[in-house]
């Protein structure tokens, strides 16, 4: 039989299913490891289970996040470092999660590529079950796509699903008042958004992701692939604590564009930008980019990754308890009156 008339097979059309099973094989271990109270069925099934009651819920009201990386991914393609990309995926999504008052319970990916590698696949996959364990959410399932033609060749994309619980009567925002405080928790780098206009800084500067970083004793790829903060344990503490009116994820948008988010209408905020030391990356940024800081402040977090919203009263005691946890806090502001975020002082990039 010629080869013009012999039967076609999925694989002579680029799809291995052997490679997707090896990759199960391979991820398994690492998923188990993200078990926790309430997760009822491993990975390989048609749907996920788990079982809020059996997570210590009583009258649990769901919250479910979705998100991406952005163009870091880009990044970690072509420096081949994607260990940490999972991590920011994770991150992206349960700190969003934990901003509404949630516990994060459980997560599913979907990673989509041109033609399965199942090497790369498992180290990024991995990357997420440590993430989910950081954070004690259990990694219950995924879509693994290998699409032919979709994508150029090593290219792959990500998401992420997270969702997490509360009880009833406990979402925040909540009691939101003039003369909060306003407590920004450092980040750990650039996080996960703003990489485009990384990207363009980068050649403007003429530099490869091999060459020296300008701000950090690393190759520049490997800095700034740093991976996002994962805030979820120290955020629960503090709500747990009592005193936290609201939690900000400080993503696309910046300070700028995410606090009031959370802040009810006809309340605003005040932030002295002098009250934290931005990480040496933000500086590297504006200078070699020419960016000015009011466009920093509205696309990277320039140093403060996240921000409690929390009572007067509470503020000393909730900063200790957030510091007992691992984090850096400043005490960057207050809400106001009015609308929208303004800015006294200046970043010291």
């Amino acid at each position: 039989m010629s080869d013009a008339t012999k039967g076609l097979t999925y694989g002579d059309a680029g799809v291995d299913i052997d490679a997707g099973n090896a990759l199960v094989d391979r991820i398994a271990p690492a998923a188990r490891r993200t078990t926790r109270p309430g997760t009822m069925s491993g990975l390989g099934g048609f749907g996920a289970l788990f079982d809020p009651k059996a997570a210590g819920y009583v009258d649990p009201i769901l919250v479910a996040a979705t998100d991406g990386v952005g163009t870091k991914l880009r990044l970690a393609i072509d420096t081949g470092m994607l260990d940490g990309v999972g991590v920011d995926l994770v991150a992206m999504c349960v700190n969003d999660l934990v901003c509404q008052g949630a516990e994060p319970l459980f997560f599913l990916d979907y990673f989509a590529t041109g033609k399965l590698e199942t090497d790369a696949a498992a180290r990024v996959i991995e990357g997420i079950a440590s993430g989910c364990a950081a954070c004690g959410t259990a990694l219950i399932g995924g879509e693994t796509a290998e699409m032919p033609g979709m994508y150029g060749a090593g290219d792959f994309d990500l998401a992420g699903f997270a969702v997490g619980a509360m009880e009833r009567g406990t979402a925040l925002p909540a009691e939101v008042a003039e003369g909060d405080i306003l407590l920004g928790l450092a980040s750990n780098g650039v996080h996960s958004n703003g990489f485009s206009l990384v990207r363009r800084v980068a050649e403007r500067a003429g530099l490869s992701w091999d060459d020296p970083a300008p701000f950090a004793d690393a190759p520049l790829g490997a800095a700034l692939l740093a991976s996002t903060r994962l805030y979820v344990g120290p955020a629960l503490a503090a709500i747990r604590a009592g005193g936290v009116h609201a939690l900000a994820h400080i993503t696309g948008g910046g300070l700028t564009e995410n606090l009031p988010r959370v802040l009810p209408e006809g309340l605003g905020a005040t932030i002295d930008l002098a009250s934290w030391q931005p990480e040496p990356v933000f500086g590297w940024l504006a200078h070699s980019g020419g960016i000015a800081e009011r466009e920093m402040l509205k696309t990277f977090n320039c140093g403060i990754g996240m921000v409690a919203v929390v009572a007067p009263d509470r503020a000393d005691a909730l900063t200790d308890l957030l510091v007992e946890r691992g984090e850096r806090v400043f005490r960057i502001g207050t809400v106001t009156g009015g609308q929208g975020v303004r800015y006294e002082g200046a970043l010291a990039l």
